[in-house]
């Protein structure tokens, strides 16, 4: 799963499982990186993006600090320790179908020192039947729900774990981040919007509940919605080595759903951005930066 906060089409965040036009492109890595990639990926989001979720974190409207807390979708951890870290007292219980993913959140947790605060569970949560996650306080989804097939049951199955009074975070961004100046390339200005466009033709078949309005869908559930917030994440141009790691990784993942969409010129300007040992590497540009959105929904279940 992720939860992390990839782009939507990077990471199946509901199963843990990549979607079959997930396969990287890579200059410098075989296709056997794609797993490791993606990993690196949902790290360096993590990384990026820290400061904007734990904003989101300390603006949940809870009423008492949750001591249980289950994170749907927790990929390798970016909302784990996010909230580990904004609720001392609480547990978390990690869930994800990548076993991959979970070990390397699990091998984070000892490294923090707060193994003892994180329980990893395995599953696929398109499934009907969910494991036994206890009676949470506090439910986190960040960028899972879209991937499910059946959210409607998804939503409806969290409501029904919940402790009364609990509340369900749902958070999505608004597409995949953009990284590059609308100039750039020089060679091919407004690339990175027209991938985004390719990019969107995509999903509407493949991600149908891509960037829904999840308030009905959780009041249709039982919820009754506290809150709902969006936050603008725009970090100015920078020669940050993260931020140039995090273009080329989700740049990489991106292409694969793009490739076919794209004009010869295109895609020949955007292989040259990716090629990491070429004189236009993304990686030598001084310009980058990350803007995107993303928004939570507060909905608690009442009783």
């Amino acid at each position: 799963m992720t939860h992390a906060h990839l782009p939507s089409h990077a990471h199946d965040a509901s199963s843990g499982r990549p979607h079959a036009h997930d396969a990287s492109h890579s200059h410098s890595h075989g296709p056997s990186r794609g797993a490791d990639d993606q990993a690196e990926l949902l790290d360096l989001d993590a990384e990026v993006l820290a400061e904007h979720i734990a904003g989101l974190i300390s603006w949940l409207p809870v009423r008492t600090p949750p001591r249980a807390i289950v994170d749907l979708g927790c990929g390798t951890g970016a909302g784990t320790f996010a909230l580990l870290d904004r609720f001392p007292e609480a547990r978390v219980t990690a869930v994800d179908s990548s076993a991959a993913h979970l070990q390397r959140l699990r091998e984070k947790a000892c490294a923090r020192g707060v193994e003892e605060r994180v329980r990893t569970v395995q599953a696929d949560l398109d499934l009907a039947d969910w494991p036994d996650l206890g009676t949470p306080d506090l439910v986190w989804a960040s960028a899972s729900l879209h991937h499910m097939r059946h959210p409607d049951r998804a939503l409806r199955q969290v409501h029904g774990l919940l402790a009364p009074g609990g509340l369900f975070a749902v958070v999505e961004l608004a597409g995949f981040p953009r990284f590059l100046p609308e100039d750039a390339p020089e060679d091919r200005p407004g690339l990175e919007e027209r991938c985004h466009t390719a990019s969107e033709r995509f999903h509407t078949e493949h991600v149908p509940h891509r960037g829904a309005d999840w308030g009905p869908m959780l009041t249709d559930a039982g919820f009754a919605l506290d809150g709902q917030r969006t936050i603008a994440v725009n970090i100015e141009a920078s020669r940050d080595a993260t931020v140039g790691a995090y273009a080329l990784g989700g740049l990489r993942r991106i292409r694969q759903g793009v490739a076919d969409l794209l004009p010869p010129e295109d895609l020949a300007a955007l292989d040259r951005l990716l090629d990491t040992d070429g004189p236009h590497s993304i990686l030598r540009r001084e310009d980058l930066g990350v803007r995107t959105e993303r928004t939570v929904w507060a909905a608690r279940r009442e009783g």
